[in-house]
């Protein structure tokens, strides 16, 4: 894993604890040699998980729409700012560089792109890792919705191994590193049964 796509926060959350993990992520990454491939903002939590990689020697690589270099405020001191048209032009460019991905504390735009690159996992369109750090429990109401998809016959049990959590970041980087894709004929077998 030497390029991992990270979702997180333009804002920076009520709580602190939120920065101070987000920035251990960040050194936990450089001490790694793991390039950050994220939404090139230099606020909010993204700017914080930037700033760590940068300040532990890391490498940075952000991707952000034209549209939004003002709104989230690029961040000029990484190493590559690559600059795009549209939010879909950003999550494709990012999916393309990461060899894996991980979601942290952040809002709609975090929920979005974490839906979607899971979609693209059950879709088998990539075997790539997909981690979540549950920060503060912040995550947990989603990862029960999760579990009610699957206990609902709404998709495959299966799916709900396709993302990886812990509240740890040395214990959530192992199950990655040693994650085994699911193929997507058990995933999309028995779609036709009513």
């Amino acid at each position: 894993m030497k390029n991992l796509c990270v979702y997180c926060g333009a804002q920076p959350g009520h709580h602190q604890v939120y920065s101070q993990v987000v920035a251990q992520v960040g050194n936990f990454m450089a001490q790694r040699n793991i390039r950050l491939i994220y939404g090139g903002a230099k606020v909010g939590l993204m700017g914080v998980l930037a700033d760590a990689v940068l300040q532990a020697g890391g490498r940075v690589t952000g991707v952000i729409p034209d549209f939004l270099l003002q709104t989230e405020i690029g961040h000029n001191q990484i190493n590559e700012l690559i600059i795009v048209r549209s939010m879909h032009e950003r999550k494709t460019r990012m999916f393309e560089m990461a060899d894996a991905f991980l979601a942290l504390p952040g809002g709609i735009g975090t929920c979005e792109a974490l839906f979607e690159i899971l979609t693209w996992a059950q879709l088998g369109l990539h075997h790539k890792p997909i981690g979540l750090l549950n920060v503060n429990n912040y995550f947990d109401k989603l990862l029960e919705f999760f579990d009610t998809i699957a206990k609902e016959g709404l998709c495959k049990p299966e799916c709900r191994r396709l993302l990886l959590h812990d509240n740890n970041i040395e214990a959530l980087y192992e199950k990655m590193l040693t994650y085994t894709p699911i193929t997507v004929q058990k995933l999309m077998k028995d779609r036709s049964r009513t």
